[in-house]
């Protein structure tokens, strides 16, 4: 099992805790919903995340699950499809 299918195993156990210690916490879910049609307005919830413990953990748990609403590990919709298509690529060549 490769290092990142370990994070994603990890990150979808129910037991998982990473959402504890995450900056977003108390935080309004709107702030992570931000207008796709308006530039920069995700820049509030990409600044929360960028230096959160949990950022890496909830990324995974957002590609796992394939969440396709929201900022999750400081990545919009788009740019988590982008790193799956890169992944799957990466897979295929090896």
């Amino acid at each position: 099992m490769s290092i990142s299918m370990r994070r994603v195993v990890i990150a979808t156990k129910p037991e998982s805790s990473w959402w504890l210690d995450a900056e977003c916490r108390g935080v309004d879910p709107e702030v992570f919903h931000p207008d796709p049609e308006i530039e920069g307005s995700d820049a509030e919830a990409k600044a929360i995340c960028q230096g959160c413990v949990a950022q890496e953990p909830c990324l995974e748990y957002a590609l796992a699950v394939r969440e396709k609403q929201g900022i999750w590990g400081g990545l919009t919709e788009i740019e988590r499809r982008r790193m799956v298509r890169r992944r799957r690529r990466a897979a295929q060549r090896v």
